[in-house]
């Protein structure tokens, strides 16, 4: 049904790291039926892992995936990754941009599954049809990702249209939070995916390609790409996206009292003017980028100058991607005092190839823990951290990475894992294991973070029907009904793959005279059919991987701070948490 004819992305590529080999498979089936994207990579995950599989063994594996409109239509600009998790121990799943998703496309494949394990640190070179394993130990260890990829794009041939994806010490070292950079400033960054490249001893995966993709009706296509690119470009829809960025959400979220601040003891930043997204584009902002194939430029870098050491004339200008999340996870929710010192977190947290959300929601709970006593110099070897002290937090995410003792190791596996052994899982603010996103907006944003498939905002955005909603109340079936359909048509973008931050261009209407350029005829219905069809895939394989929501509990913290809503109720999030299982996972038979 959402096959085009006579399109490559129906081929499979399968790379066997400890056998070094490689083959392609013919796919048409699962493009058939899951259109790409989330919806092929779910039904991959669940054909190449065995139950119970170790996150960090041999047989995890990792699948890449793309959807029919990479590469064709403006801001379908994702790649979808999906592996089991080790941070979570379940459904690994994390998408990202920069050129990835076309490189891909044009080197002739849909998805890559890549299996085994390594002997030896290698580099994984696809060049079209073929692939090549390159000896990385020179590259294992090295400090920096930033240099880890220049090294590499240096010593690659002529590459066509390429993606660099790589992993810095924090995957080496396994640690169950870390990501995988692409492009530099772009990452696979939730859920550990860094930690399985690094388990598999691959520093990298090079993906170069110089196919093209066929369009059946030439005329449809240009009519339908100029009515996207327009809308994009010419109306308001995705406007902020460009001028501030998410950012724009600082002084918003903190206005209504929503912004997570110094571990969620509070929803209201003194210093959110200072790291608005205002006052970094006016002080700061060095450039815009954009992905592959998307005319926004939502990409913000931020230029930090620092004078050298022995030459204080001098000044070495480090460039820094800064977004929403890491202003919270690095800013308010550790208390910055500078943009300065949480430019420099940032940027050696990126160095290390870390997820910064987690990043900074387990520095703010070790600072809380040290404030209380469960935890003290002689765990931290030394370190006394207080809120805003960026040099501090900095010596310790050097510690975190090097992993010197036991408690480094814990923390090394996130909160919830710290926490069950150091006390204040109270204030350790995680969700079905995953560290917190930066929304204290009400009661559908912690639901939302606990029953979505991957626990991210990003599932079905709990707060934006919390912001939108403010002075009323909405019952809780009425929640679990809206957010249940929202991450439903999420499956949908994110099999296609378009960006969400699109979401409000690339309507139901749009998206079926999209097909007709490929000569084929949807309908609105099948759309929804298989949004609702890939949420339950998804939930059957994070069932048959143990998954049982009523072992995870809502961290005490969040009933402690007011919401714009007001204070949380208990008893109203358990009570929706239960008619979630009731609409779905009772309904579910767990896959074999």
């Amino acid at each position: 049904m959402w096959l085009p004819r006579h399109d490559p992305i129906k081929n499979v590529l399968y790379i066997d790291l400890t056998l070094k080999k490689f083959w392609v498979e013919d796919r048409s089936d699962l493009f058939e039926e899951y259109m790409g994207g989330t919806g092929v990579a779910i039904k991959l995950l669940e054909e190449e892992i065995p139950r119970n599989a170790d996150p960090l063994g041999p047989d995890n594996v990792i699948v890449f995936a793309i959807g029919p409109f990479n590469g064709v239509y403006p801001a379908a600009s994702k790649t979808v990754a999906m592996f089991k998790s080790p941070h979570t121990g379940n459904l690994g799943e994390s998408h990202a941009g920069g050129r990835s998703s076309i490189a891909i496309r044009l080197a002739g494949y849909g998805a890559i599954v890549i299996k085994g394990t390594s002997s030896l640190p290698i580099w994984v070179s696809i060049r079209g049809k073929n692939v090549v394993f390159n000896d990385a130990r020179a590259l294992w260890g090295m400090r920096s990702s930033y240099t880890v990829g220049r090294i590499i794009r240096e010593n690659e041939p002529n590459p066509g249209f390429r993606t660099i994806m790589r992993i810095g010490r924090a995957g080496e070292k396994l640690i169950t939070y870390a990501g995988v950079i692409t492009e530099t400033y772009r990452h696979f960054g939730r859920l550990g995916l860094g930690a399985v490249f690094g388990s598999k001893k691959l520093k990298a995966l090079v993906v170069s390609g110089r196919g093209s993709i066929p369009i059946s009706n030439k005329r449809e296509y240009r009519k339908i790409y100029k009515e996207l690119y327009d809308t994009m470009v010419k109306s308001p829809v995705m406007k902020k996206y460009h001028d501030i960025g998410t950012p724009v959400n600082v002084l918003r979220l903190n206005e209504i009292g929503a912004l997570p601040t110094k571990n969620l003891k509070a929803t209201k930043f003194e210093n959110a003017d200072i790291l608005s997204g205002e006052n970094l584009a006016k002080g700061y902002l060095a450039r815009r980028m954009a992905c592959s194939h998307c005319p926004v430029a939502c990409i913000h870098l931020a230029a930090l100058r620092e004078p050298y050491v022995d030459e204080p004339f001098f000044y070495k200008t480090t460039f820094v991607s800064y977004d929403y999340e890491p202003i919270f996870a690095l800013g308010s929710m550790l208390g910055a005092k500078s943009v300065d010192g949480f430019l420099k977190l940032l940027d050696m947290i990126e160095t290390y190839g870390l997820d910064a959300m987690s990043s900074g929601v387990v520095l703010a709970w070790i600072t809380e823990a040290f404030e209380r006593g469960l935890i003290g110099e002689k765990e931290l070897l030394g370190e006394k951290p207080k809120w805003g002290d960026h040099e501090t937090y900095m010596r310790i995410i050097d510690k975190l990475v090097e992993q010197p003792n036991d408690f480094y190791k814990a923390i090394g596996k996130g909160c919830a894992y710290a926490s069950r052994i150091y006390g204040g899982e109270d204030f350790a603010l995680t969700f079905g294991g995953n560290e917190m996103p930066g929304y204290h907006t009400g009661p559908a944003a912690p639901y939302s973070f606990m029953v979505g498939a991957r626990h991210s905002h990003l599932d079905s955005a709990g707060y934006s029907l919390d912001e939108k909603t403010i002075g009323k109340e909405l019952t809780e079936e009425e929640i679990v009904d809206k957010l249940l359909e929202e991450e439903r048509w999420r499956q949908v973008l994110t099999s296609l793959v378009v960006c969400l931050f699109a979401r409000g261009v690339y309507k139901p209407e749009i998206i079926v005279d999209a097909f007709k350029a490929f000569g084929l005829t949807v309908k609105v219905d099948d759309l929804y059919e298989l949004g609702k069809k890939i949420h339950m895939e998804k939930y059957k394989f994070k069932i048959r991987e143990g998954f049982d929501l009523d072992k995870y509990k809502f961290p005490k913290r969040i009933f402690e701070t007011p919401t714009p809503h007001g204070y949380l109720s208990e008893e109203k999030l358990v009570k929706m948490k239960r008619i979630f299982k009731e609409k779905i996972i009772n309904e579910i038979k767990p896959i074999s």
